[in-house]
């Protein structure tokens, strides 16, 4: 799965390619995710946080959301104790369809069906290997369109 993950990333385009963040609940999965990206050549650019130590999660949720929604990240991976406070703060960006996953159906349906853009993990809910895995999965699976696309479409439509 890693070297089709490498594949599909760099047939899109050769620059950085996730925007990755978290906050103290998330930090150690973070790093995980980090060493898994770098060891499969994935680039990517951490946005914190880099301890343990606590910090408020919108102050690393915004600038993971500002960097995909720019375009500057194609995707992004937001993590926290239950993924609702970086997913709250991601999704109030237009553009950014960040989706809280915990099993491997949630992940695939999330980029078929809503072509999620920043997967959001649970850290107190999911053990690391299960989030390699998810990242994994995100990666590699692309948005059907067809009947989800209008469907996308209208997340936005009167914003």
């Amino acid at each position: 799965m890693i070297t089709f993950v490498k594949k599909v990333l760099t047939m899109v385009d050769s620059f950085n390619q996730i925007a990755i963040g978290s906050d103290h609940a998330g930090f150690v999965l973070k790093e995980q995710i980090k060493h898994f990206l770098a060891s499969s050549g994935i680039g990517f650019q951490d946005y914190g946080t880099h301890s343990e130590e606590s910090i408020d999660y919108p102050d690393i949720a915004h600038p993971v959301a500002k960097a995909v929604q720019s375009g500057e990240y194609r995707y992004g991976i937001l993590i926290c104790g239950s993924g609702n406070g970086v997913a709250i703060v991601a999704n109030k960006y237009k553009g950014i369809r960040a989706a809280i996953c915990w099993n491997e159906d949630i992940v695939r349906l999330a980029r078929q069906h809503n072509d999620a853009n920043v997967l959001v993990l649970p850290a107190r809910f999911i053990d690391t290997a299960s989030g390699l895995q998810f990242v994994q999965v995100f990666l590699a699976t692309g948005f059907e369109g067809g009947r989800h696309q209008k469907r996308v479409e209208k997340i936005t439509e009167n914003l």
